[in-house]
């Protein structure tokens, strides 16, 4: 009895801090400091409000949205890279269903959506989530990557081609032979991504979403 409560509360813990160092490299807000640093202006009181690469496009022009977005990709990435890479070469002991890199994969884009940084406001997570999902399987998130590109090119909607890619990222983890649980964070990741782009879709039906210039 013991044994199997001393193992339970190594999982807990562990398992509470992937959670929480994921969710602080998240909240790092890189398109708020950089609007900030550049212009003075706070990003959040600018256009839709959020702290993404799109957002920022909006007072610092093209080439800081690229970088804000590649950025946001890195963020979401090292952490799922990181504790991939610990569990791997047995810097952390090794966990059932390949848990540790999804658990920092769901907490890198909370982060980033809820800042603790800035009052729990931030970006749609996009960027950063196709960044976590390139760190589990770079096949699937670069196929994303270019889907994003060209769905946004074609239809000229930032939000159209991100909800469209995300919704495609379980189905082409499973056509990789991805594990179950790289899948089924890509189910929740989706769905959470359409949640914070619930006003796009309203001004999408209504026909006043902006278009990208």
């Amino acid at each position: 009895m013991t044994d199997l409560f001393m193992i339970t509360v190594t999982i807990i813990s562990k398992a509470l801090m992937i959670a929480a160092f994921s969710y602080l490299i998240g909240s790092i807000p890189t398109g708020y400091l950089i609007v900030k640093s550049k212009t003075g202006q706070d990003i959040r009181e600018v256009g839709s409000g959020s702290t993404g690469a799109t957002n920022v496009k909006r007072v610092l022009g093209k080439k800081w949205f690229f970088i804000v977005m590649f950025l946001d990709a890195f963020k979401g990435a090292f952490p799922v890279l990181f504790f991939r890479f610990a569990v791997q070469h047995g810097i952390m002991s090794p966990d059932l269903y390949d848990l540790s890199p999804v658990i920092a994969a769901i907490f890198v884009i909370i982060g980033h959506s809820k800042s603790v940084f800035l009052n729990f406001k931030g970006g749609k997570s996009v960027a950063s989530g196709v960044g976590t999902i390139i760190a589990l399987n770079w096949q699937v998130g670069l196929l994303l990557a270019l889907i994003w590109s060209l769905i946004t090119f074609v239809t000229k909607y930032v939000s159209v081609g991100s909800i469209i890619a995300l919704l495609l990222a379980p189905f082409f983890m499973f056509c990789f032979d991805a594990p179950v649980s790289y899948i089924t964070y890509c189910a929740i990741a989706a769905v959470y991504v359409i949640y914070l782009h619930r006003e796009n879709i309203q001004r999408l039906i209504k026909g006043e979403e902006n278009k990208v210039r």
